[in-house]
């Protein structure tokens, strides 16, 4: 498998994006909604799948693109193919506030698992797939860790997180246990498995959820300090309901708050 040779830069502290650099006829492949700006001269193309395999049967397009539905993905890709003599650029945005990591697959054994929903972009001849789970505990109790995406190649590819960003080096046997929804992505050599937290008080009044993710390694593991669920909850609990009122911060204050600010329509 030889991936397009992409160039980029990425800018931006907490909501970014990354500029890529196309040399005439290359191609990188998006994830909808991701499109930022791009050059004049830059064609726009929806493949189906990931676009790994576009020469091969429909059969197998077919596959790629099932495998893209279980993640919860469409099952159509955006490429971008520069067109132009010289060199022109495209950028693709991350969705929320966050950080974008960019993924050199030679680096990493020429496969990355991530997050069902962190892939943003990649050179095109990566192949973004499904990664199975083999353990029942992990398939019963994952949750958001279930079903993890694979890709590989060996071309650049492009995940984001939400909120800060830390990147852990474990050594060979070290475990770091993680909140499922706040894995990013890892090395394939990292051994992934759902662990009970255990204790009544904790199942009942932790507030935290009856399992978590333990991470051996060796290998590289990024995690995120606030998943887009994690954030969507928020949103949602402090929402107003059908009375037009939300959960408010100190009750009859916070009530009044929203009278004063606006936030209620007379």
């Amino acid at each position: 498998m030889q991936a397009h040779e992409i160039d980029f830069h990425i800018y931006g502290e907490e909501m970014q994006y990354v500029e890529i650099e196309l040399d005439p006829q290359e191609i990188v492949v998006a994830e909808a909604g991701s499109f930022m700006m791009m050059d004049n001269g830059i064609k726009m193309e929806t493949i189906f799948g990931d676009g790994s395999q576009q020469q091969s049967g429909l059969f197998d397009k077919l596959l790629s693109a099932g495998k893209r539905v279980l993640t919860g993905e469409s099952l159509f890709m955006t490429a971008y193919i520069n067109q132009n003599s010289g060199k022109s650029k495209v950028c693709f945005a991350s969705p929320y506030p966050g950080k974008i990591v960019a993924i050199d697959l030679t680096q990493f054994g020429g496969k990355f698992i991530c997050q069902k929903d962190s892939f943003l972009c990649a050179a095109k001849g990566v192949a973004v797939g499904i990664e199975f789970s083999k353990k029942l505990g992990r398939g019963l109790f994952g949750g958001e860790g279930f079903i993890m995406q694979k890709l590989e190649g060996d071309g650049m590819a492009f995940v984001h997180s939400g909120g800060t960003l830390a990147k852990k080096e474990l050594a060979s046997g070290e475990i770091l246990k993680v909140d499922t929804g706040c894995i990013v992505g890892f090395t394939k050599d990292v051994d992934y498995d759902i662990e009970f937290i255990g204790g009544i008080k904790n199942s009942i009044f932790g507030g935290e959820g009856l399992f978590y993710a333990t991470l051996r390694g060796p290998g590289t593991v990024y995690v995120q300090s606030l998943p887009f669920s994690r954030l969507a909850d928020r949103i949602i609990a402090a929402a107003p309901r059908s009375g037009g009122s939300g959960r408010e911060e100190g009750s009859l204050l916070g009530g009044l708050g929203r009278m004063i600010d606006g936030d209620n329509g007379f």
